[in-house]
């Protein structure tokens, strides 16, 4: 996210010059990966984890700042309007007033509905400071009313949506799921199927929005525009993640709804947007703004004591800064314990209430920590804490010690793979009848299932490296597998090689001689020299070369609790010996992964190993 810096001292008046402003927001946990120049001054482009939805704006980073320098925070004091009608349960009626009403039909989906109507405006561009701001941080400009909008949503990290009101139909709105077959044309131009679990924001006739990510195209400003309905809401964040991901749309909006919006500064941003809106393109305020708000929630209350200070940290913080940082941040610490005046007691305690912004605190621990890293976590010593039990061994480290030691000594490198994979790529290596373990909620299409051969991720590993020049490669994965058995998870422990390139380069006193399978045969064939050896047979997969691999098979002495099923062996008892395969990648699966230099492959039952070598 980007910062002006200019914009920020607007709201806590830093003296410090921006090169410090960045290390100290750094330190304390808000990482600035860079310090740029634009025209309206020094950008700060902050990279924000997801828990902290507070500091998608101008005036949360600003409250860092504050406390950090210890300098006040400036109250935002927009124009004062008529109180907002409340509405009678989930639904606002139209109390007279010419501005609108509103129903929410769906309170676990929206939790807040404000709607503001300001007529007699004119739309137009923008000011030149407005242009000027909301380029440096990376958004057109649009007209004078859509603008404002955007800039209210960069100060305060409220999003907020501006209707044409001659638009909708009945002058209404109501706050619904979707409706089965339903579509929507967005703002880009997109028509979009709808699901049932999806906010809309609709009008009497059809749906008008998708609640916190996209307003649609039917009732979008336009130059032609002279009544505005501003809405500024509150939508549950998880519902948010999944509509914005299934429709394949990531907004500013969706952005800060998905990390959780503060539902008590909607009221505030909608004002602020009144402001601007009346400053960039006139217009008057008929009346009152209608909040639906079914469901507030009272605020939570979490003491925090010297002594977890102490325990989590290592090290005492004196009161004052411990209060200072608390009542900056606006946590509003009260001293709790049966001592309230003595200064640095053991067992002082501050009942701190956690404000309508930071949801993402819920315990204890997570107060010390806000006072940690405001305090300077290099003020608290580096040490362990003393280890409660004895560190041993897992049953089979010495095994699989010995055998990495071989694989390395025969020329190969480690390698630590990801394990979601894509479910094509995936299923070209999978035995018939195998069932993947998929993902309910993946993060990306080639990241859907957990892979169910060690085979995709090598070949991912080589397909990288030869991409990037590096075309002589041995390599080798002890990983697991994952698959599906009576609808219930397997994990199998795998090892995974992986060759292409020279076997050999170019000397004074030899050629260069390229990887074959024999090559490949005889690392294994030494690897197997620990176990008693291999034996080997014709038998192979169809994505190996049928004249150039082999099925091997270790002989293993099991006993019956280590009998867990074996990724690509024929479905035998462990107990007696369990099967991989080795050879080279035949050419057409060699080119779904772009290698256009033969690939010598070799999976194994890792545990199988592991047992005939301690045998």
């Amino acid at each position: 996210m980007k910062l002006l810096f200019n914009w920020l001292k607007e709201f806590a008046a830093v003296t410090a010059a921006p090169e410090d402003v960045r290390s100290r927001l750094s330190m304390a946990g808000i990482a600035i990966d860079a310090l740029e120049d634009s025209a309206a001054g020094p950008v700060l482009d902050a990279d924000l984890t997801t828990n902290r939805g507070d500091c998608m704006s101008h005036y949360g980073i600003a409250r860092e700042l504050a406390a950090i320098y210890r300098v006040p925070l400036k109250n935002i004091s927009p124009v004062i309007l008529p109180a907002p009608r409340k509405g009678e349960g989930s639904a606002a009626k139209d109390l007279a007033s010419p501005a609108t009403r509103v129903n929410v039909e769906c309170p676990d989906l929206c939790g807040r509905y404000i709607a503001r109507v300001i007529r007699g405006v004119k739309v137009g561009p923008s000011p030149d400071w407005l242009k000027e701001r909301l380029a440096a941080l990376g958004q057109p400009s649009i007209n004078n009313v859509v603008d404002a909008t955007n800039c209210a949503m960069l100060e305060l990290g409220q999003p907020l949506h501006a209707f044409d009101l001659d638009t909708l139909a009945e002058k209404r709105i109501v706050v619904r799921r979707a409706r089965p077959g339903e579509k929507i044309t967005t703002l880009d131009n997109v028509e979009r199927k709808l699901s049932k679990d999806m906010c809309m924001i609709a009008d009497a006739e059809r749906s008008v929005a998708v609640g916190g990510v996209m307003g649609g195209g039917e009732t979008e400003i336009s130059f032609f525009t002279t009544s505005v309905l501003l809405e500024s809401a509150w939508f549950e964040p998880t519902s948010i993640r999944r509509m914005a991901k299934a429709l394949g749309l990531r907004t500013e909006a969706s952005t800060r709804y998905e990390r959780g919006v503060d539902p008590e500064i909607a009221e505030l941003a909608s004002r602020r947007c009144v402001e601007l809106i009346l400053q960039l393109a006139g217009g008057e305020l008929p009346g009152a703004a209608v909040d639906v708000y079914p469901a507030k929630t009272a605020l939570k209350k979490i003491e925090l004591t010297r002594k977890e200070l102490l325990r989590v940290m290592g090290s005492d913080v004196p009161d004052r800064d411990i209060e200072a940082i608390l009542s900056a941040l606006g946590f509003a610490p009260r001293r709790s314990d049966a001592t309230p005046g003595a200064s640095g007691s053991l067992m002082a305690a501050w009942e701190c209430t956690l404000p309508s912004w930071r949801r993402d605190v819920t315990r204890e621990v997570d107060l010390v920590e806000e006072v940690a890293r405001h305090h300077g976590f290099d003020k608290f010593p580096a040490r362990m804490h003393p280890a409660r039990q004895a560190a041993a061994r897992l049953p089979l480290a010495d095994a699989e010690d010995r055998i990495r030691e071989r694989l390395v000594a025969l020329g190969y490198q480690e390698i630590v793979s990801i394990t979601l994979v894509d479910a094509e790529r995936d299923a070209l290596f999978r035995d018939a009848g195998v069932t993947p373990a998929k993902l309910k909620n993946p993060l990306a299409e080639d990241a859907a299932v957990l892979r169910s051969s060690g085979i995709v991720t090598m070949l991912q590993a080589l397909e990288w490296n030869v991409n990037r020049g590096q075309r002589n490669l041995r390599l080798f994965e002890i990983g697991r597998a994952y698959t599906l058995r009576d609808a219930k998870p397997v994990e199998t422990r795998i090892l995974t090689l992986g060759a292409s390139g020279l076997a050999r380069d170019k000397s004074i006193h030899e050629s260069a001689r390229d990887f074959s399978f024999a090559d490949l045969k005889g690392d294994l064939d030494s690897l197997g020299e620990l176990l008693g050896g291999f034996a080997w047979d014709s038998a192979a997969p169809a994505w190996l070369h049928p004249a150039r691999s082999g099925r091997l098979t270790v002989s293993a002495n099991v006993g019956a609790q280590h009998a867990a099923p074996v990724i690509l062996s024929e479905a035998k008892n462990l107990s007696s010996h369990a099967s991989g395969h080795a050879g080279q990648l035949v050419r057409r699966v060699a080119e779904k992964f772009k290698l256009r230099q033969d690939v010598f492959l070799a999976e194994l039952p890792f545990e199988a190993l592991c047992l005939a070598l301690e045998a």
